[in-house]
């Protein structure tokens, strides 16, 4: 059984001065780029996710600009595959799947951004498609959320998103488990 390791929208908006700024995006590119020597040392997938923005009046992740970019602390090797796509779902219209299967991959080791958002649904459609997934909390990154004239701060959104992605849809560890793991 194989695994591969997915690496969601590590692009330069979310990183600072960029156009989504991320709370905690290079603490997580830390952890991401650690996961990538880990992947890369035992010869195991990896594929980059990269969203491009075709949404009218989007304001970030624009294509041809240096913001939709992979930051360059975890930027792909050259024989590693980077996955377009336009929706949050990284499996949506893309190749994903064909990757996978390509590689006989069933688990998924998950890290990246946002984790509210393409991290969410990019792991509840691997479950649905019978993917099992790891996925690395400080591995990834959110942001702020407003809802009912309140302020959610991105720790209790992040927070939020790995308890309800452990409970059913993937394992939810830390790098430092992950390690453990995998040994």
């Amino acid at each position: 059984m194989q695994r591969a390791l997915v690496v969601v929208d590590m692009q330069n908006d979310y990183f600072p001065g960029g156009n989504m700024e991320l709370v905690g995006m290079e603490a997580a590119a830390t952890k991401v780029a650690h996961l990538l020597a880990m992947f890369r040392d035992r010869n195991w997938p990896i594929l980059h996710i990269q969203h491009l923005s075709i949404r009218p009046g989007s304001t970030f992740f624009i294509p041809e600009t240096e913001g939709v970019q992979i930051h360059g602390s975890v930027a792909p090797l050259g024989d590693e595959p980077v996955i377009t796509k336009h929706y949050p779902n990284s499996f949506r219209e893309t190749s994903l799947q064909d990757e996978l299967h390509g590689h006989a991959v069933n688990d998924l080791v998950v890290c990246g951004a946002m984790s509210h958002m393409c991290i969410d649904t990019t792991v509840r459609a691997a479950f649905d498609l019978g993917f099992n997934s790891i996925v690395v909390a400080d591995g990834c990154a959110t942001r702020d959320l407003a809802y009912d004239n309140r302020i959610i701060e991105a720790a209790q959104v992040h927070g939020a998103f790995m308890a309800a992605l452990g409970a059913v849809f993937a394992r939810v560890t830390e790098l430092a488990e992950l390690e453990e793991l995998l040994e």
